[in-house]
């Protein structure tokens, strides 16, 4: 199966933090429907949610991050202390397999050389809420730092050493 997680710059952030262009959010969900059918991720900020979901298809998942370290700015409370991360599709999972929840507490990184670097233990929640396997194909469509896909690769190793 073919996967893509999507965690590009937040909704007005990409210039401030990635000096790049604002993202196109209704192009990058056309291309995840449409070329990752079998399942994708797409990770968002609180604010922009009322943006986003109006462009999802109505059977995506709003799944949440919550973040009990995080970054507490002066000024701004309550903080932002989890971030929507935006599902669809995943390989079902048969009564056997344990329960996934729709929520994962995981830190956030610091000095990862990229604002926003995502943690192992929120990529490892993603690849077991979309019930990946070894030898399925994750595309990584904001590379970044490359966390989600350093993780993927020990997921794999850990996944193919367990069955």
């Amino acid at each position: 199966m073919k996967f893509a997680i999507a965690d590009p710059p937040y909704i007005g952030q990409a210039r401030k933090h990635y000096q790049c262009e604002e993202i196109d959010h209704k192009e990058l969900i056309e291309l995840l429907v449409n070329d990752y059918p079998d399942g994708w991720a797409l990770c968002a900020s609180s604010p922009s949610l009322r943006q986003i979901l109006p462009l999802c298809p109505p059977d995506v998942r709003v799944m949440s991050w919550v973040k009990p370290f995080c970054s507490f700015k002066p000024g701004v409370n309550p903080a932002y202390a989890w971030e929507p991360v935006i599902v669809r599709g995943g390989r079902k999972r048969t009564r056997e397999q344990p329960t996934i929840r729709d929520w994962v507490s995981a830190n956030i990184t610091l000095k990862k050389g990229l604002c926003g670097a995502k943690p192992e233990p929120f990529c490892i929640w993603l690849f077991e809420v979309l019930n990946m396997v070894a030898t399925d194909q994750l595309d990584d469509l904001y590379y970044g730092t490359g966390a989600v896909t350093k993780s993927w690769e020990l997921y794999k190793e850990q996944y193919a050493a367990s069955s």
